[in-house]
């Protein structure tokens, strides 16, 4: 089926009561493995692209390589840009075909941020893709975006809500305690500011850094509101431990495909693993 737009996803899965994963892709079979899975679990998927995923692959090619696997998928699936910090590459993925965008500019101050948030809610729109937003640092490191954790402060009630309505995104990220990367300590999730953003205004909120957040904490952020969640460590922690160790079993093979499939495979297990528990297996009958 065609791919669909991130809101589609996020207006059923707040009718649900679930929450869509959202899980970046670096390569062929990663993005084989989220399709297959979502397709075994009938779950509907976003497959992000982070900014240094397209510059080691280049746009066109993981444009062609996500419509090509995800069209013939009887799930739905949105195609998503992640953390994109740059005018012109949110509108070039737009151009190529990406179904949503994320606009990160948590880097200016909160009027900039809504003004240039607000141009690309503007142009997104016009073109059918739909616009996640930032207010507030998210702390960790994400390709080339690095946040100290001193400067990842939560973000405040007030203004989550006054650039969520005054930005018109239709996904919203905001700092409430979680972080990109490894976690040194258990996260202290802010779940009194997921609530009561959601109950404000409704926004369909995301969590970043959803890897290595505990299970009861991530069932907990669904319950309040958050709608998306961005796997990303996980999944190269899975794919590459289990190329590790087929080099390590076969230090005589020569053919990738025989080193790739069980690194395939492991990301597949993965990706079972974080569906089920975001509610949203079964949820594309």
């Amino acid at each position: 089926m065609p791919l669909v737009t991130l809101r589609q996803l996020l207006d059923a899965a707040e009718a649900g009561g679930y929450a869509v994963g959202a899980f970046n892709a670096n390569n062929m079979e990663i993005v084989q493995a989220i399709v297959e899975t979502a397709e075994e679990l009938e779950s509907p998927v976003i497959i992000q692209a982070s900014q240094g995923a397209i510059k080691y692959a280049g746009l066109d090619m993981i444009t062609a390589m996500v419509h090509a696997v995800a069209g013939q998928a009887k799930v739905p699936v949105a195609l998503h840009l992640d953390h994109g910090t740059d005018f012109n590459t949110v509108i070039a993925c737009i151009r190529r075909g990406f179904t949503s965008v994320m606009f990160d500019g948590s880097r200016y101050d909160k009027e900039e941020n809504i003004a240039r948030t607000r141009e690309i809610v503007k142009i997104a729109h016009a073109a059918g893709v739909s616009v996640e937003g930032e207010i507030g640092k998210i702390g960790g490191v994400e390709d080339d975006i690095v946040v100290d954790e001193r400067e990842a402060l939560l973000t405040p009630v007030e203004d989550a809500i006054e650039f969520y309505r005054a930005t018109g995104v239709d996904a919203l990220a905001m700092a409430f305690g979680t972080a990109h990367g490894h976690y040194k300590l258990p996260p202290k999730l802010a779940f009194d500011r997921i609530e009561a953003v959601h109950r404000e205004t409704g926004a369909y909120l995301v969590m970043h850094g959803g890897s290595g957040v505990p299970d009861e904490d991530v069932k907990k952020a669904i319950q309040l509101g958050v709608r998306k969640i961005n796997v990303d460590t996980e999944l190269r922690e899975a794919f590459v431990g289990a190329l590790r160790q087929a080099l390590q079993e076969k230090p005589g093979e020569i053919d990738p495909r025989k080193l790739l499939g069980p690194a395939r495979e492991a990301v597949k297990a993965k990706l079972r693993e974080k569906m089920t528990l975001f509610g949203s297996v079964g949820q594309a009958r």
